[in-house]
């Protein structure tokens, strides 16, 4: 071996261990940045010939090792906890399919549009679900039905009231002292066709005889819908349910207790059930000494809701917390996966994308298929370990000082070669 190739291997050890010291100072500034993956450099003999002429770097990155789980005060932070990743895209529902990664870094928080964002600017993508909950047919080897997940233009339609029941207490010592005593009065809320809160007031009217009342009930409008009479068991085993009921002009049946509205709202009027309580059952309204307990009501209809906030599911399940209280899912959010993570290519903001050596890239639910489960609240570190990036470091120092003592030798050795012609 010559000295000229000597200074030449020198060289090389030099742009080697400066490309390892890139590396570890590269680990060390992100050791506390959310998903990043250590990137390291392998050193490669490299030959001419027969003849060992130095080395050479191969920069590669250990995505395949997973990073500590922390808690945060986050619902859209997110974490994954075993293998997979989370698709993103550089744009909100970008039609471009290059522009769509693979990520661990899940610090999302909504931009203005409510679609979820990482802190490098990268939107989380899934797959929009129906009423149901349901995707329909979506393809899990390419990004063309995915969506960029958004929490903030959801509303959820409400349904009709079709029947309330009516549970409460009138007071037995307001009647019968030989006149009509002062109504008590409540307002019955029940959900209109448009989905919005609309009221009917209930009067309930002791009468001039023993265990008698009169109920009535009229609109926020004054329509009057009418009156009965309800007569109350004062003794034996039902004393204090109802022991009948006489229509009047409200249209109430007399064996279930249960009246019948038809309230025109719209077009089609709506039929609403007002349940008191059959005769000689106490699910209802009952009579008894005492204070008037103002009814309790059960609607079986919803207003219209708009989202509150959100909440993810281990299984990627995004669902909508709505104001209404209803709760439903938005979107499935899947993790991508590929047969080699540590040979995908690296891009700005801790993503990869796939290349020939990692192999293609495959969607699925989490929780299947061998893909781990998404944690909300919760972030993914990075997977450096400092003490043994600043152990590498001293090694790396020295490795690169020796590196320079052989060009250092390898000069003086060809001073004195060319010394010998004095």
């Amino acid at each position: 071996m010559s000295i000229t190739s000597a200074l030449q291997i020198g060289v090389s050890g030099l742009q080697a261990n400066s490309s390892r010291v890139q590396n570890i100072s590269s680990n060390i500034a992100n050791a506390n940045t959310v998903g990043y993956r250590r990137t390291f450099s392998e050193f490669v003999t490299q030959n001419t010939g027969s003849t060992q002429a130095g080395v050479l770097t191969d920069v590669r990155a250990n995505i395949s090792t997973n990073g500590n789980i922390v808690g945060t005060n986050s619902t859209t932070d997110l974490a994954v906890q075993g293998d997979g990743f989370f698709v993103v895209s550089r744009n909100a529902n970008d039609p471009i399919e290059s522009n769509y990664y693979l990520t661990r870094a899940g610090s999302f928080t909504p931009d203005q549009n409510g679609d979820l964002r990482n802190s490098a600017g990268y939107f989380l993508s899934g797959f929009p679900t129906d009423a149901a909950g349901n995707t329909g047919s979506v393809s899990s080897t390419s990004y063309n039905d995915l969506s960029t997940v958004n929490i903030a233009s959801y509303q959820v339609q409400g349904t009709p009231s079709s029947s309330v029941g009516v549970s409460g207490n009138v007071p037995a010592q307001e009647t019968g002292p030989g006149t009509t005593g002062t109504a008590f009065e409540s307002t019955l809320r029940y959900v209109n066709q448009l989905g919005g809160s609309d009221a009917l007031t209930l009067s309930w009217t002791p009468g001039a005889v023993d265990n008698e009342w009169t109920v009535s009930i009229t609109d926020e409008a004054g329509t009057n819908y009418g009156d009965a009479t309800v007569n109350f068991t004062d003794s034996g085993a039902d004393a204090g349910s109802p022991a009948s009921y006489t229509p009047g002009t409200l249209p109430i049946d007399p064996a279930t207790g249960v009246v019948t509205l038809s309230i025109t709202n719209g077009g089609t009027p709506q039929a609403l059930e007002i349940d008191f309580g059959a005769p000689g059952t106490f699910g209802g309204m009952t009579q008894f000494s005492g204070d008037y307990t103002p009814p309790a009501f059960t609607d079986d209809g919803t207003e219209t809701g708009s989202l509150e906030r959100a909440e993810m599911s281990d299984s990627g399940v995004l669902f909508g917390v709505f104001d209404n209280g209803q709760r439903r899912a938005l979107f499935q959010v899947p993790l991508a996966n590929v047969a080699n993570p540590d040979q995908m290519r690296s891009v700005d903001g801790n993503a990869y994308v796939a290349t020939r050596d990692s192999g293609a890239v495959s969607l699925g639910n989490p929780m299947l298929n061998g893909l781990g489960s998404i944690n909300s609240n919760a972030l993914e570190g990075s997977n450096v370990d400092i003490a043994q990036e600043l152990t590498d470091l001293i090694q790396t120092q020295r490795a690169y000082s020796s590196s320079a003592k052989i060009i250092t030798t390898s000069d003086e050795m060809l001073s004195e070669t060319l010394n010998i012609k004095r």
